[in-house]
């Protein structure tokens, strides 16, 4: 019988040594207690507002670097007018033109099937998904957009929309909805682009039948502003000299 005794002796060491470590962890807490998430939520948006001031930082950086270039570089008229152009396609330079832009919301929470037939609606129906805004992308880039913008945020080559539950994570960057996509270009080709997406079509059906938020608006002139952050390329190299596939 002692081995016995021996093991279970040990069991409630161990399970006394998780509470103990469990306590000093949590600091006497509740680690389950709303103010935890509150914390949690707080910290969110405070990064939130420094990533938006280092942001803001850059591009002033960014200006005084450019204005020290162009007082030194000794380029052609010709060099700079092929840079600015480069410049204004790769998104770091402001863009003016007619304009469209596509608010998209969630249904209100009560939201119920407004259409017979449709049954009714899911929590995730009445929320707006990362394939939503990625759809209005898509489709403002295939109606030849010549430069988007997220928010407040201009879309680089580089850039990806990412949705985390119910919240837009874009550049270090931290959004609700509604979410508001414009983009400048040709605005009847825009608006033609919007209503040929297949994805687009879908996600209309759960506009009319639950409610979801969609409004389209057009600008006769109106400005994007330059992308404001890092424009370092990041990339991953196979280890070992191993060939990537």
């Amino acid at each position: 019988m002692r081995p016995v005794r021996l093991l279970t002796a040990g069991v409630f060491a161990l399970a006394g040594l998780i509470f103990v470590t469990s306590f000093n962890t949590a600091n006497g807490t509740n680690i389950r207690s709303d103010e935890s998430l509150l914390k949690l939520s707080d910290l969110i948006h405070e990064r939130d507002r420094e990533n938006k001031r280092l942001t803001e930082v850059n591009a002033t950086l960014r200006k005084d670097v450019e204005s020290l270039v162009e007082r030194d570089d000794g380029s052609t008229k010709a060099e700079d007018a092929k840079l600015a152009a480069l410049e204004k396609a790769a998104g770091t330079k402001e863009l003016s033109g007619g304009a469209v832009t596509v608010t998209l919301a969630d249904a209100p929470p009560n939201a119920v099937a407004k259409l017979p037939g449709y049954p009714e609606p899911q929590p995730n129906d009445l929320v707006i998904h990362q394939q939503d805004l990625q759809a209005v992308v898509n489709a403002l880039w295939q109606g030849g957009a010549k430069g988007i913008k997220v928010m407040d945020q201009r879309l680089i080559s580089t850039s990806a929309v990412r949705c985390v539950g119910n919240t837009l994570i874009l550049q270090g960057r931290v959004y609700s909805p509604p979410y508001k996509v414009t983009a400048v270009g040709d605005r009847e080709a825009l608006q033609r682009a919007l209503a040929a997406s297949p994805e687009i079509q879908n996600y209309m059906l759960y506009v009319n039948a639950y409610g979801l938020g969609w409004n389209v608006e057009e600008h006769r002139s109106l400005t994007l502003p330059a992308y404001a952050g890092t424009v370092d390329l990041h990339h991953a190299e196979p280890a070992g000299g191993a060939s990537a596939r």
